[in-house]
Order: structure tokens, then C-alpha cells, then sequence
């Protein structure tokens, strides 16, 4: 102050101007605070509250108040908490200082935001005292502001502009709010739509990055790669007018931004030099991983991908996230310096040298927080590391010698070799280490040179043979050949790029390094050489094929949609199985980075627009076509009518209420009616079918369950379980027709047939208790009283077979009335049988009399199997081949028996002779 004492408040207005708008200290530089009247009146009249400065070209300007007319410049307010004369004492205590960028508006919902907000809404000490009312207008001003600053300019109703306006936007939830509200309040029905359309694409991460900070590293890494799907969708989607390049530039930048502070947020909980190496390798490199991968999203997508794109080509230069990459550097910088520590503690003996080492180590780093970079950091940085690997020079110098033991030790192995070197690369790269093992990294030079020439060899050996065989490209699932082929390579560039790194990491000072680098970077060019024949090739063969109208790859939206097949009667779809696998192959080929051909392109999408119903007709012609096989033969009549009806339904393919044309893909109202039509009546169709079937196999159960019961001591189990068939049975009995329930084996009237099955269980429960008396075989056996005596004469057959020691083909079964078969290991004494058309008297056959039963009992025979060449009881030329039927209405042949007849066996064949087993 000119002539006087220094007046500490001017001093203190002056100093803070100074220091925001950036001026000199020089007395030519300085605002003329002495003497001003604004400053005079807003230090020394209470009543004034507001002192506002401003620079502008003509320099720094006072006034007590607020020009709204002009909020370009930066704007400095001093205000007053109370109307009091600015003193020494309350100088400090009675001003208030804010600043104000780009606009009021703006400025306010920033200090809302940020500042206000959290405290008042998310402090509990200050949240308690704050009536609950005035926090929900807190948050309606804070998302309020947030509407007019996203909108722009409200009185501009071109949506161009607004959208280029990306000021309100700091966040991605701020750019997934934008659209929220553009779905609602724009001005025309096409910009809602497609404002909704961009919504729903970011619904799939919006929930996400709301919550981002009670995320983990690892679910992050998984959302960049689902954030690269999305904006990928945002970018090449045609239904609307496309993504506006400059704001899908700003999407980029603060979503690598909102990446990079969660990164920072996360490792910050950690003491990245005193935690567990464990605990921060995995944070860290969980962090890198997010740092990378967004930077090559970003790199592959406006580098690669979307220049390519031909709809929605990108025209700015490829953007690149470069503070979110060079904090990803400082990470890995970070965990090489833990892991240098780490693998020095590995090597160092146990001794009072390492305890110096672990309290000294990282000493340099002390008050640095590595995670947060910026150029102001940077320097602070290099030199902490500088100063850190002088700390670790001596123990490089004990350590290199141990490594070089250890290496070799295992230099024969290629194998062993190449994972010792890549264990401990962060200690190889020292120089101090690196040049002691010359002679071992010419050792691992030699063996990556010979990888290089093994993988030369493979492709060539390989790339001119079908995927899947011994000398073609190896095969993945669910790839066409071409995508195949090329990711085969793109693996085979994967391997030769991850052996270049090993090298450029570790090797590139050694002399043989240049020639190596050469052939990798040859081999390289060969492999992007053979990716570019296979996608020209397939993009030959595509564009032949879309003129032949035979190989499924041409569809017309006017064409019809599906009809039967009049040689099979199978129903079709048109729209091929070659056409689904385009789509495949485009959207594959579209994601390796290669731009499709216009024409395929536009098939593709033309197919893709009829994909979904496509799919569902097909669903629906294959349930069509295999519904027969579904259905139980004797249930077939049941569903007839369900058949019938889905049938008509299908031959009716009409559209229009007078359905006079046929339904067409382009007429999607009419074509989603008709699938929907279709899609019940199979659900209809499925439905019964499915009932049927489950009391089919309820039946089935029900019958088991009751076979199992003993009925001596179980006989109230029986009741319930009889009573339980009962009612299941009276359930479907009204569209049960006769054939079904003929298929039964025994009386139709199901507890005609219950009683039989009584009998054949207790039967069963008496051959169960002569088996185990070992009194079976010695018995005369009825066979009517089995389920399945076919299967009982078939074990004894491989009986049989194993106590003579054969092939049961080479046995042959034969029976005798004469007595036991003396050609057979195991025979068995058959009663029960009945014959019609003739009578037997166990000699030979004869001729019924008018007054003779029209069934006659048969004595009991010895059966059994004997070898082929032996001889039986009876000369083949006297004995006639009667069957044995399980019953009377002869629907299943248990066996043949040779019966003596006399001769003319013609004869007896016209009587109907046959045998069948008692009826119970």
C-alpha cells in the first residue's frame, strides 16, 4: 500500500486474483486494487456483499455486481457471509471466495455437485441435521442442473448441434442420462426413437458404471471388454442416423477417464510396497489389464475397425487414451520394481544383509503415491527409481552369478530355458545381470530362432490342408473354414509376436538379434498375406454364389416364407442353412478387422433383418417334421385331431383378413401373426404329446410299483396302488381309442388284466423261491406264468453256451416227448402249452374229430439247446415247426418247436396248428 502501512485485506484480494488469473507479481502486471472504489466499497460498506474481478483485454476489472451478459472469461466473486465491514480480524472469517467457468449453470452444478451434495446428502453428521425434504430438492437441483446442462441451449431445436455439445457430459452415466432423457422430451417422434434405440444399447453397461466404485478390479476387466461391445453397436448400428463422430471421441475420453480414477481408487487402498507381493501382483495386474485393454479397444476401433466400416466410416485420427496408458506403464513399472524385490529376496541368503535390504528398499518412495501420475509426478518418480536401483546395485551383483548357476544348469532344455528366462525377466533386464548372462541369452537367441523356423515349417506344412486332418490347419468349433483358417493363423502371429516380445525384452543387444527380428517380422507378413487369400477367396466364392439362385444364399423379401415339400411331404424354409452361416461368417470376419464387401454386406444385412423369424420357422418346421418320432405309435390316434389342426395352419399360409396372398418376409405384422398362430399350435401339439407320454410312463411305473408289492403282507398297498391306476386310467379313458388300450398284453378290461398280473406275481414269487432251493430246473415249469419267457429261454441258451463252452449261434433249440435230451447240458420240463387245429398224444400229430375241443392240452416236453451237428429226438423229415404264441390271439411268437407229425407238413399248416402258452 503507496505511502502507508500495508493494508492486509487489499493484500489479500490482490494476491488471490493474482494467483487465479495466472499474473506476475510485477507492479506494471498488477489490478489497481488501491483506489478502486469497487474494492473500497466491498472492504469498507457493509452493505456491499459482492466484489466481482474479471480479466479481460483490457485487463483486470472490479465491480459489485454480476454481468450476465458476457460468461466467456473466468470470473472471480468475493462475497460476504455477513452485511460487516472487512477487518483484520474477520478477513478471514466473513469472505467468501468462488470462481465461476463457461456459465453460471455450469458452475453451480459443479460446486452442487461435487462439493455440496456429497457433503450434505452422504456425511452422516451433517445428513442427520438436514430436514429430509431439503435433500430430495438437493438432488432435484443437482439432476435438474444436470438436464439444462446436457440439453445445451434449449432454445436450439437442431439436434446436430446439441449432441456436438458434449459440456455436461464428465461422465459416462452423464452420456447414458443424456439419452434417457432425449428418449423423453425430443422435439420429433424419429429423434425419440432413436434416442430409445442408443438407450437400450447402453443399458447393457449403464447399471455398471452407476456403481462403478462398489465394483472389484476383476469385474471391471470383464466390463471393458463389454464396454468395447457396446459402443462398437453404438458406432455401426444403421436403424438410425449414426453416432456423432465428435461425441463418440468425447464417450471415449471419459470413459477411459472413469477407468483410470477407479484404477487409482482401488490400488490407493493398498500399500503397494508393505502388502503382501501376492496381494498387490494381483491388484496391479488386474489394473494393467484394464488400462491396456481400453487403450486398444480404443486403438483397434478408430484405428481399424470403424475406418474400415464403410455405413459409418471414421475420419478423425485413431484415438488414443494416453494418460489412461501411461498409468498403466507407471503400474507396471510399480509391480516390476516388487517383483525385482521379490525375486532379490528369493537369492539373497537369510541373513542380516537381506533384513538391511527389506528396511532400505523402498526408502526412495516414501511419501510418492505411484499410482498418481501426471507430468507434475513423473519427475518425482524417475528419480524415486533412480535412487531405488542404486539401493539394489550390490545385491544385482551377488545375484548374478546365482542366476547364472541356475540357468545353466537347464540350458538343454529349450523348454526349461525359455520359463526360467520369462520367471525372472524383471531381473534379467538389470544390466548388471543381463551382461553376465550373455552367454545363456545366445543361448535362448539360438532356441527362438529355431521356434521361429518350427513355425514356418507348421504353417507350410498346413495351411494348403482341410481344417481338422493331420496336414491341415488345426479346427475349432463352430467356425466355417475360412474363419477357421484365419484364426489359426492369427494364433500361429500370436506365438511368433509373444516370442519377438521375449526377445525385444531380453535380447535385443546381442548381435544375432537383428537377423532374428527379420525373419519374425518376415514370417509375419506371410502370415497377414495368407489371411488376405482366404478372405479374398471366400469373398469370391460369396459373391459367385449371390448370382446362382441354387446356393441358398439368395433370399427375396418378397418371396414366400416356407411350404411342403410334395416328394417327402417334410415342411421347408426358405431361408437356407448357408445363409445362417454367412451371417456367422460375416460377423466373425467383421470382428477380425476385415471390411466386408459391399454387396455381401448388404445381403447379410437383408438376411439379418429376417434372422430371428427365420429361426423360429425352422424351430417350428423341425418340430413339424420329427413330431411323428416323438409320438408313441399307439398314442398316435389320440393326437390326431391336434395334428390335423397344426397341419391346416400350416398349408393355409395365407395373409389378409380375406387370405388371398401368401405370407411373405416383408410383411412383418402379417408374418408375426402367422409365426405366433404357428407357435401355439406346436405348443398345443407339444403339449398333449407330452401328457400322453408321462402317463404312458405313469402307467408304466404304476404297474412295476404294483409287480413289487406282496401281496400277502402288502395288501393295502396294493388297494391304493390299484385305486391309483383306476383313476388314472378313467382320466384319459374319453380319448383313449380301443387300439391303444389293445396294446396292452392280456384282457382289455384293465382289472381283468390287474388279475392276471396278481397271478404272474405270485407265480414269479413261487420260481424265486425253487431257484433259491435250487430245485428250479428239476421242476415242470410253466412259461405262461412269466412276463417275458422268451428272455427266460434265451438265458438258459447262453447258460447253455457257457457250460459247453461255445457260441450260443451255435446252438439250436429242440423239445422231446420221449424222455431227457441227452445232447444237453441244461434242459428244463415245459408244461402249460396248448395247441390249436390239430390234437397231439405226444407220438405225433393228428386230424381233430367233428366232436374234439378246438384247443387241446400238450403233455409235458423236455426242451433245451443242443449243439447244431448233433442229432435230436426226431428225424427233421417226420417233425413240422410249430410257433409258440404267448396267447391265443397269437399277436408274439415266444419260440418254434419241432413237432412229430408223420410227414406231410403242408397239411397240418392248412389246419392253423400252432401252440400258444396257457391263459391264466
Amino acid at each position: 500500500m503507496a505511502g502507508g502501512a500495508r493494508d492486509v485485506r487489499k493484500a489479500f484480494l490482490l494476491t488471490t486474483t493474482q494467483n487465479y488469473f495466472g499474473l506476475l507479481p510485477e507492479p506494471c502486471d498488477q489490478p489497481r486494487a488501491d483506489g478502486c472504489p469497487e474494492v473500497n466499497n466491498f472492504l469498507d460498506d457493509g452493505n456491499q456483499m459482492l466484489l466481482r474481478v474479471q480479466r479481460s483485454d483490457a485487463g483486470v476489472t472490479f465491480s459489485n455486481s454480476i454481468d450476465f451478459a458476457d460468461t466467456k472469461d473466468k470470473v472471480l466473486v468475493f462475497f460476504k457471509l455477513r452485511p460487516e465491514v472487512i477487518t483484520d480480524q474477520n478477513l478471514h472469517s466473513n469472505i467468501l471466495v468462488s470462481s465461476m467457468l463457461e456459465s453460471p449453470i455450469n458452475s453451480l452444478y459443479q460446486a452442487v455437485r461435487q462439493v455440496f451434495a456429497p457433503m450434505l446428502l452422504k456425511d452422516q453428521e451433517w445428513s442427520r441435521d438436514l430436514d429430509p425434504k431439503l435433500q430430495n430438492l438437493l438432488s432435484e437441483l443437482e439432476a435438474g442442473l444436470g438436464v439444462v446442462l446436457r440439453r445445451s441451449d434449449t432454445n436450439l431445436s437442431k439436434l446436430k448441434f446439441k449432441e456436438d455439445d458434449t459440456r455436461g457430459i464428465l461422465t459416462p452415466s452423464d452420456e447414458f442420462q443424456f439419452w434417457v432423457e432425449e428418449a423423453h422430451r425430443g422435439s420429433k417422434q424419429i429423434s425419440r426413437e432413436r434416442a430409445g434405440y442408443f438407450k437400450e444399447l447402453f443399458e447393457t453397461i449403464a447399471r455398471e458404471f452407476y456403481n462403478l466404485d462398489s465394483l472389484s478390479l476383476l469385474e471391471v476387466v470383464d466390463l471393458v471388454e463389454t464396454t468395447r461391445d457396446v459402443v462398437d453397436d453404438v458406432w455401426r448400428q444403421t436403424e438410425h442416423d449414426h453416432f456423432p463422430e465428435s461425441r463418440m471421441l468425447h464417450l471415449l475420453d471419459v470413459i477411459g477417464g472413469s477407468f483410470g480414477r477407479f484404477v487409482q481408487k482401488k490400488l490407493g487402498t493398498l500399500n503397494l510396497w508393505e502388502d503382501p507381493y501376492y496381494l498387490v501382483k494381483d491388484h496391479l495386474r488386474a489394473g494393467v489389464s484394464i488400462c491396456e485393454q481400453w487403450v486398444i479397444a480404443c486403438n483397434h476401433l478408430t484405428g481399424q475397425v470403424w475406418q474400415r466400416y464403410v455405413p459409418h466410416p471414421w475420419k478423425s485420427e485413431k484415438y488414443f487414451p494416453e494418460t489412461l496408458d501411461r498409468l498403466g506403464k507407471r503400474l507396471e513399472e510399480v509391480l516390476a520394481v516388487r517383483t525385482i524385490h521379490e525375486k532379490l529376496l528369493y537369492f539373497l541368503p537369510a541373513s542380516e544383509e537381506k533384513m538391511i535390504c527389506l528396511t532400505r528398499v523402498f526408502e526412495p518412495f516414501t511419501g510418492l503415491n505411484p499410482v498418481h501420475y501426471n507430468p507434475y509426478t513423473e519427475p518425482l518418480w524417475k528419480a524415486a527409481v533412480s535412487q531405488y536401483e542404486k539401493i539394489i546395485a550390490p545385491a544385482e551383483q551377488k545375484i548374478a552369478g546365482k542366476l547364472k548357476i541356475y540357468i545353466s544348469e537347464i540350458q538343454d532344455s529349450p523348454q526349461q530355458l525359455l520359463q526360467a528366462f520369462l520367471k525372472y525377466k524383471e531381473l534379467v533386464k538389470r544390466p548388471t545381470i543381463s551382461k553376465e548372462l550373455m552367454l545363456e541369452r545366445e543361448t535362448l537367441l539360438a532356441r527362438l530362432v529355431d521356434s521361429i523356423k518350427d513355425f514356418r515349417l507348421d504353417f507350410e506344412n498346413r495351411c494348403r490342408g482341410v481344417p481338422g486332418e493331420a496336414s491341415g490347419p488345426l479346427a475349432g468349433k463352430n467356425l466355417s473354414e475360412v474363419v477357421n483358417n484365419i484364426v489359426w493363423v492369427r494364433q500361429l502371429e500370436l506365438k511368433v509376436d509373444d516370442t519377438l516380445k521375449i526377445a525385444e525384452a531380453l535380447l535385443s543387444d546381442l548381435s544375432g538379434f537383428r537377423s532374428f527380428h527379420r525373419a519374425a517380422e518376415d514370417l509375419l507378413d506371410q502370415f497377414k498375406l495368407y489371411e488376405q487369400e482366404q478372405f479374398d477367396d471366400w469373398s469370391r466364392d460369396i459373391q459367385s454364389g449371390l448370382s446362382d439362385s441354387r446356393s441358398g444364399l439368395c433370399i427375396e423379401a418378397n418371396s414366400r416364407i416356407m411350404e411342403l415339400d410334395p416328394s417327402d411331404g417334410s415342411l421347408k424354409v426358405h431361408y437356407s442353412d448357408r445363409l445362417v452361416i454367412l451371417l456367422r461368417e460375416v460377423r466373425q470376419l467383421s470382428a477380425l478387422g476385415f471390411v466386408i464387401p459391399a454387396k455381401i454386406q448388404q445381403v447379410a444385412n437383408i438376411a439379418q433383418k429376417f434372422c430371428k423369424q427365420a429361426i423360429i420357422l425352422k424351430q417350428v418346421a423341425h418340430f413339424y417334421n420329427s413330431i411323428d418320432q416323438q409320438m408313441i405309435q399307439s398314442q398316435r390316434p389320440m393326437m390326431l385331431q391336434s395334428a390335423l389342426a397344426f397341419e391346416q395352419i400350416i398349408k393355409n399360409s395365407k395373409a389378409g383378413s380375406g387370405g388371398k396372398s401368401q405370407i411373405t418376409w416383408d410383411n412383418p405384422k402379417e408374418l408375426e401373426a402367422y409365426i405366433q398362430k404357428l407357435q401355439n399350435a406346436a405348443q398345443r401339439l407339444a403339449t398333449e404329446n407330452r401328457k400322453l407320454r408321462k402317463w404312458h410312463t405313469t402307467f408304466c411305473e404304476k404297474v412295476v410299483f404294483l409287480m413289487n408289492i406282496d401281496l400277502l403282507r402288502q395288501q393295502q398297498r396294493w388297494k391304493d396302488g390299484l385305486q391309483e391306476l383306476r383313476t388314472g386310467l378313467a382320466s384319459v379313458e374319453a380319448q383313449c381309442p380301443v387300439a391303444w388300450q389293445s396294446r396292452w398284453e392280456g384282457p382289455e378290461d384293465p382289472l381283468q388284466y390287474l388279475r392276471g398280473l396278481v397271478a404272474h406275481a405270485l407265480a414269479i414269487q413261487s420260481w424265486v423261491e425253487r431257484a433259491e432251493k435250487q430245485a428250479l430246473l428239476s421242476d415242470t415249469l410253466d412259461l405262461s406264468e412269466l412276463f417275458h419267457p422268451d428272455t427266460f429261454l434265451n438265458a438258459l441258451r447262453q447258460e447253455t453256451a457257457r457250460a459247453m463252452g461255445c457260441s450260443v449261434d451255435s446252438l439250436k433249440f429242440v423239445a422231446s416227448w420221449k424222455g431227457r435230451l441227452q445232447e444237453a447240458k441244461l434242459q428244463i420240463k415245459m408244461g402249460g402249452l396248448l395247441l390249436e387245429g390239430c390234437s397231439f398224444d405226444g407220438s405225433r400229430l393228428a386230424e381233430n374229430q367233428h366232436d374234439s375241443p378246438s384247443v387241446s392240452p400238450v403233455l409235458p416236453c423236455c426242451v433245451g439247446w443242443i449243439p447244431q451237428g448233433a442229432y435230436g429226438p426226431y428225424s427233421p423229415d417226420e417233425c413240422i415247426s410249430l410257433p409258440v404264441y404267448t396267447s391265443a390271439e397269437r399277436d408274439r411268437v415266444v419260440t418254434n418247436i419241432d413237432v412229430p407229425c408223420g410227414g406231410s407238413p403242408d397239411r397240418w399248416i392248412q389246419c392253423g396248428a400252432a401252440l400258444f402258452l396257457k391263459n391264466q
